[in-house]
């Protein structure tokens, strides 16, 4: 298999709600939802940077495309990491983030590797590290 993952789909339990989440609260560009005509085809995606995309689908219709019964989300699964520029631009996130509505998980704070990083938990229960690491900087110019 070669590298390169697209996109990244999370199930989420309200569509609308998320949406306001990702794109009034963070400021994640998107077309809104598109796939209403079909049945279970309501999605969201999300412009991320390198070209990769964030979709937001109904943890029920994950279900039934899937054929698996539908789970609780385990915030401990996995996290989405947010790699910033600056210690500044975590804190930032950061509080856009809980002005959003998240819920502030593990505030900003310097890391044992010589970064500082925070958690959130979006309103679905995904958690994200918002995080600046000297070591592995962001190259793309989305601010």
């Amino acid at each position: 298999m070669k590298p390169r993952i697209s996109v990244l789909t999370i199930g989420v339990a309200d569509l609308e709600r998320s949406l306001e989440f990702y794109r009034d609260g963070l400021g994640l560009p998107t077309e809104g939802i598109i796939g209403r005509e079909f049945e279970h085809g309501a999605v969201a995606f999300f412009e991320l940077s390198g070209g990769l995309k964030l979709a937001i689908w109904a943890q029920d219709d994950i279900a039934h495309d899937t054929g698996l019964a539908k789970a609780p989300v385990s915030s401990t699964s996995f996290t989405i990491g947010h790699n910033v520029a600056s210690r500044e631009e975590v804190d930032q996130v950061m509080d856009q983030a809980a002005r959003a509505g998240a819920d502030i998980i593990k505030p900003a704070q310097a890391t044992f590797y010589g970064g500082y990083a925070g958690y959130f938990r979006d309103p679905n229960g995904h958690l994200w590290e918002i995080v600046w690491n000297p070591a592995i900087l962001p190259t793309d110019n989305l601010g």
